[in-house]
């Protein structure tokens, strides 16, 4: 892992002078999460300003991506976020604002609560997720890393529970991350890959 992390921060210009945003991809349980844990240690050790985004926290609401009408893996794919307006008041106020107002979900509620953020003027944005390299969202990033993992490895690190659904798997998560795969080719556009 450290090694990993060394890596990351190596292809990071030396000197910060603006903000940098920087996408960790990778599809479910490749290991995104713990790989930002890591790097979030090593940069307030090495007093580098960042800050954080993880793409699950602006999930939409379960009506708009469950029993819609489309097969489960395109709601799963294109309504799990709402792509473009992500688009137009995420990624774009990120790369040009110093502020803007996101809507972060909350499972217990099943609802959406709009915050506003403040954004850094310089140092590392890091934001975390699947799917990041997806054409609405790709050119908004200076850097991307893509944790690339094999499927059943990644199944392996789910819970017991959700083992036992594997058909919700075939139909929902796989057919979609498939799809990601074959239609924005995520490894081509990474400007580094990390096997795990």
């Amino acid at each position: 892992m450290k090694e990993s992390i060394h890596q990351i921060l190596k292809q990071l210009p030396s000197h910060l002078e603006g903000r940098f945003i920087l996408g960790v991809d990778g599809l479910s349980r490749s290991g995104k999460t713990t790989l930002v844990k890591g790097m979030v240690q090593e940069l307030s050790d090495r007093g580098i300003p960042f800050q954080v985004f993880h793409i699950d926290d602006h999930i939409a609401e379960r009506s708009k991506r469950y029993g819609t009408g489309y097969e489960e893996w395109y709601e799963y794919y294109n309504l799990q976020w709402d792509v473009r307006w992500l688009k137009d008041h995420f990624f774009e106020p990120m790369k040009s604002s110093n502020q803007f107002q996101i809507p972060y979900y909350i499972p217990d509620e099943d609802r959406q609560t709009f915050q506003n953020v403040k954004i850094l003027n310089r140092g590392l944005v890091i934001v975390e997720g699947v799917f990041l390299q997806r054409s609405e969202w790709r050119s908004y990033f200076d850097s991307v890393i893509y944790l690339d993992c094999p499927r059943e490895k990644r199944f392996y690190r789910e819970n017991e529970d959700a083992q036992m659904n594997k058909v919700k798997f075939e139909n929902r998560y796989w057919k979609a991350e498939d799809y990601y795969l074959q239609n924005e080719d995520p490894l081509k556009k990474a400007d580094l890959i990390i096997t795990g």
